[in-house]
């Protein structure tokens, strides 16, 4: 029968529990960075070892109200396409496989926010008409040469440019925001992107050791 998610009250369809089984979501008080889960065995944040606050009753109305959201949502939304674009222009089958990875990456990154903030988009987005691709595609790409670790090297630099550029956004934005929810959001969202950062330097600091002969980038990426 018809029930309720007692924590964003959406109407469900049959007798289940939504936002996944109702985590609990806590703050740092250091670095604002978001966690959620059922619990969260050592106290502290994962990303800077600051201490946690719950903020798992905290309502959110409406949240595609708050330009914090909005952007933050397409941020995801442009970077997943970043990805998924390249992927398809990429002739190489081992490049494939990690544009891929990095593709779906940021598609998680998108549910992930989607949970946090309660904002639910509609599914039609991840799709592009031909038409807004190539426009895209012209901006983004520009002086990149497929089929290559070389030009690789070059997407992963472009990806750090874009999601620094990102950061840099919600910091001075949340530096410009009155006291209050807006600030509270764009906070935690810069503090979202240094992770997000943290990962790309990662990915390319294993493309740079295969392409010197240092190391094996496959022997350290997560199986898909």
């Amino acid at each position: 029968m018809p029930s309720t998610c007692p924590k964003c009250h959406a109407v469900l369809d049959q007798d289940e529990i939504c936002c996944s089984q109702v985590r609990y979501t806590w703050r740092c008080k250091a670095c604002h960075k978001l966690s959620t889960g059922f619990a969260f065995p050592y106290g502290k944040c994962f990303l800077c070892g600051g201490e946690l606050e719950d903020i798992s009753n905290r309502s959110i109305e409406n949240p595609m109200s708050f330009a914090a959201i909005r952007e933050a949502l397409q941020f995801e939304l442009n970077a997943y396409h970043f990805y998924r674009m390249a992927l398809d222009r990429t002739p190489d089958h081992e490049e494939r496989v990690i544009l891929d990875y990095m593709a779906q990456n940021e598609l998680d990154h998108l549910h992930e926010l989607e949970e946090k903030y309660h904002a639910h988009l509609d599914p039609n987005v991840l799709t592009l008409s031909p038409r807004i691709e190539q426009l895209l595609a012209d901006s983004m790409f520009a002086g990149i040469d497929f089929g290559g670790q070389h030009g690789l090297m070059r997407l992963y630099e472009r990806a750090v440019e874009m999601e620094k550029r990102t950061q840099a956004h919600f910091k001075a934005a949340a530096a410009n925001a009155p006291e209050g929810m807006e600030r509270d959001l764009y906070l935690e969202l810069a503090a979202e992107e240094e992770e997000h950062i943290a990962l790309l330097e990662t990915e390319m600091h294993h493309l740079d050791a295969e392409i010197h002969g240092t190391g094996d980038i496959r022997s350290t990426r997560r199986p898909l």
